[in-house]
């Protein structure tokens, strides 16, 4: 993984932030044009993950792989980004980090386990063993589970984060 403060604040004040973060690559004084060519650039590589909160950030949001917009400031903002955190803070983009990774899991086992229990289901019912109704019965029920099991994130309070309210 690559992290970059790219930004359009004054050296100074970059690299006093890039410090207490533990970022080694800044660049300071970017405009939009320059921001929009940096996350192009960093895309054909790898996918990538921009986090602005000003109108002048837009268009590397829309850049992006994935663009999280800080902050109440612009709709145009909102607009471009893919997710928008309503606080400054980065433990929120971490828990937003880890909440995309728990439900990317969770669907997957849904997807996967739903799709293995039906062609359990339709093995059975090709031998003659499961009645047609009794089949779509049973289909609901895979459903249902596949469905609980999508909502499992909903249940739990506690959010991980890495950076443990830093």
């Amino acid at each position: 993984n690559k992290i970059m403060l790219v930004s359009g604040d004054r050296e100074s004040e970059v690299t006093y932030l890039a410090e207490l973060l533990g970022i080694k690559e800044t660049l300071a004084s970017q405009n939009p044009e320059q921001k929009v060519a940096i996350v192009r650039a960093e895309t054909a590589s790898a996918p990538t993950l921009f986090m602005g909160d000003g109108i002048n950030d837009a268009p590397a949001l829309a850049s992006a792989t994935v663009g999280i917009a800080f902050g109440q400031h612009s709709s145009v903002t909102a607009e471009a980004a893919g997710a928008v955190i309503m606080e400054n803070s980065l433990v929120k983009v971490d828990e937003l980090i880890h909440i995309s990774a728990a439900m990317r899991r969770i669907a997957l086992q849904s997807a996967i386990g739903g799709m293995v229990l039906s062609i359990i289901a339709m093995g059975f019912a090709a031998g003659g063993y499961i009645t047609p109704v009794m089949g779509a019965l049973l289909q609901e029920g895979i459903d249902i589970l596949a469905i609980a099991n999508a909502l499992r994130l909903t249940w739990s309070r506690k959010i991980d984060t890495d950076l443990n309210g830093q």
